[in-house]
């Protein structure tokens, strides 16, 4: 699809005016990217570091740089799926013709954006993008509005996540409602989730609101938090499958522009107007599947935004898409790093399954079969991950009872075995040490499929050894 993009299209950024522009905003890149080299020299701190010397320097340059784009931002955040999601919408959005800015895996902090704008810009300033897909997290997704108004915003779900950062799912929804109430073109919100979808009253006089959403039959796959009771006392249940939930009061009749309405085995049907599109995708797991209707819901308001702005143009159908290209576009898209990634290991596929919340795991364990299958689990307690891992009490675990764990890791190894153990789940072995864990484990039973369930800082250290051992690509978003 050619790349015209319409240049008419006002920008959003409203407060690009007020980004005052220092003297020596001329070195500010520069300045960044001596930083940036600066300290992978020396091994002193993180791959955000140039950003936050960035916005100190030059507090501006995010709004500046950002007000430059044609189609504006693309605000992706909600508790589970961010990481994924994003990808997906960057990479169909690139796939359809537009030239897209994204921030890498693990830079959703508002000065990890500003660092990977760093990487992307000329020494004077100058994105050379169309739109930016930018994966926020919940709290500092509030900060980042404050400089950047988002045209589009794509809320996900609210869950118990990071309880020592944001308390409960209550304090999680409000801070998403700031995202909501900035953003000025469209809204996207999840329709089966009760508190994002009471989101769409924040949205602004004149943005748009949309919703994806659900077939009643598959309801049961995606529980919200109100459905998920602890689990340790209920016996007989075979893997994290609730029983069917009554839709959210003033929800069920909401009209969605996306609608997931069956999966398969890397298969999904969604239906868009009235009609069903079935499709081979490249993703793994279910809930993966529902993170790309949310995705075909955003790239629909894009494109056709910028498709209805491009009439008077040379180019007026230059992003007038059909259907069947938003089809093909996501079913081309691969999973993100860590979630649903397979890595050979000699012969062994080994798959990496981020876990953070009750949610996304119980998701990941009804998606991977345990059957014919090795198990590893690798908990660490980092800020990144959460200091509190008290949400592992309301994940059931009894699914793995036949199969059994081999392997548990991390800096809580022995409190996720205690866990287990009260789901009479068998664990092989316990070793704190993920480095050694991880090499023993992958290379135990060679041409074994393997499942890794680990946290975030787990999940990069478990790369990280993988690396050593067999080729493991890029983390960022690419193909």
């Amino acid at each position: 699809m050619a790349n015209n993009v319409s240049r008419d299209v006002p920008q959003d950024q409203s407060s690009v005016a007020q980004a005052r522009k220092p003297w020596y905003a001329f070195a500010t890149v520069a300045a960044g990217r001596f930083v940036r080299f600066a300290s992978r020299v020396t091994k002193h701190g993180g791959s955000a570091l140039p950003g936050k010397v960035v916005e100190k320097i030059d507090p501006g340059f995010l709004t500046r740089t950002l007000g430059q784009l044609p189609l504006g931002v693309v605000l992706v955040s909600g508790t589970n799926g961010k990481t994924t999601t994003t990808r997906m919408v960057a990479s169909m959005l690139s796939d359809l013709g537009l030239k897209v800015f994204t921030n890498p895996t693990g830079s959703n902090f508002v000065r990890g954006v500003v660092s990977a704008l760093l990487t992307e810009v000329t020494l004077g300033g100058k994105l050379d993008a169309d739109i930016a897909v930018l994966e926020l997290d919940e709290a500092y997704a509030v900060h980042f509005v404050k400089q950047v108004k988002p045209r589009y915003a794509l809320l996900l779900n609210v869950m118990r996540d990071q309880l020592d950062r944001f308390g409960e799912i209550d304090t999680t929804a409000k801070l998403l409602s700031h995202v909501a109430a900035a953003t000025t073109g469209t809204v996207v919100l999840n329709r089966e989730d009760p508190r994002i979808a009471a989101l769409a009253a924040k949205a602004p006089a004149g943005a748009t609101v949309r919703y994806f959403g659900l077939a009643d039959d598959l309801r049961h796959y995606f529980p919200s938090d109100d459905d998920m009771a602890t689990t340790v006392s209920v016996e007989g249940v075979a893997g994290p499958l609730p029983s069917e939930r009554e839709a959210a009061a003033g929800t069920a009749e909401l009209p969605a522009d996306v609608t997931l309405t069956a999966v398969g085995d890397h298969k999904a049907t969604f239906q868009m107007d009235g009609q069903y599109y079935a499709t081979d995708v490249k993703l793994e797991g279910v809930y993966n599947l529902y993170n790309a209707a949310a995705a075909l819901a955003v790239v629909r308001a894009v494109m056709q935004d910028n498709a209805a702005a491009s009439k008077a143009t040379a180019a007026a159908n230059a992003c007038a898409v059909s259907a069947d290209e938003l089809i093909a576009a996501v079913s081309r898209v691969t999973p993100a790093f860590g979630r649903g990634e397979v890595i050979d290991v000699n012969g062994s596929p080994v798959e990496l399954l981020l876990v953070k919340n009750p949610m996304g795991f119980r998701l990941s364990l009804a998606s991977f079969d345990p059957a014919n299958a090795d198990t590893m689990i690798a908990i660490n307690d980092e800020y990144a991950d959460g200091r509190d891992m008290s949400w592992l009490w309301d994940v059931d675990f009894t699914s793995l009872r036949a199969s059994g764990v081999a392997m548990v890791s991390g800096v809580r190894a022995w409190d996720m075995a205690l866990r287990l153990g009260y789901d009479q789940v068998p664990v092989a072995d316990t070793n704190t040490d993920l480095e050694q864990a991880v090499t023993a484990f992958v290379n135990a039973n060679p041409g074994t499929r393997k499942h890794i369930y680990c946290t975030y800082t787990a999940m990069l250290k478990t790369r990280a050894v993988l690396g050593r051992i067999t080729e493991v690509r890029d983390a960022g978003v690419g193909k």
